[in-house]
């Protein structure tokens, strides 16, 4: 898939960080929609489709983990790949996420915006394979 075709749906409550990751995203060839927290994500999914979901793991109203579970309830979105931003990699389980819920990758904040970049595209890749 190229960039320009994947649309991702960045789920973000910390407006510097979300601004920092959509700008990487659309200089590396990425069509983003931006949301601030798990709430206007699912309603952001319901009216459309994404190729992909890059959600933080600590935010109000809903965790990242949360918004994953009510992702996978929806048809259009059972399957869409789904990285999860963390400062605390340590205390989840991915394996167990992994295999409950499809989460496809966790990347531990700070992360550079290269290695952004680099987990989408490989995951992209991965999901199209």
């Amino acid at each position: 898939m190229e960039n320009e075709k994947a649309k991702i749906l960045v789920c973000e409550d910390n407006t510097a960080l979300s601004g920092v990751v959509c700008f990487n995203l659309v200089r590396a060839g990425f069509k983003v929609t931006s949301v601030s927290n798990g709430r206007l994500a699912l309603d952001a999914l319901e009216k459309d489709t994404f190729d992909l979901v890059l959600s933080d793991q600590q935010m109000p109203m809903m965790t990242g983990i949360q918004l994953c579970e009510s992702l996978r309830q929806l048809p259009t979105h059972r399957r869409t790949p789904f990285i999860l931003l963390t400062a605390k990699c340590m205390e989840i389980d991915f394996p167990k996420l992994k295999e409950k819920l499809g989460i496809s990758a966790a990347l531990p904040t700070p992360f550079s915006p290269n290695e952004l970049v680099n987990c989408i595209e490989e995951t992209l890749a991965a999901h199209c394979q």
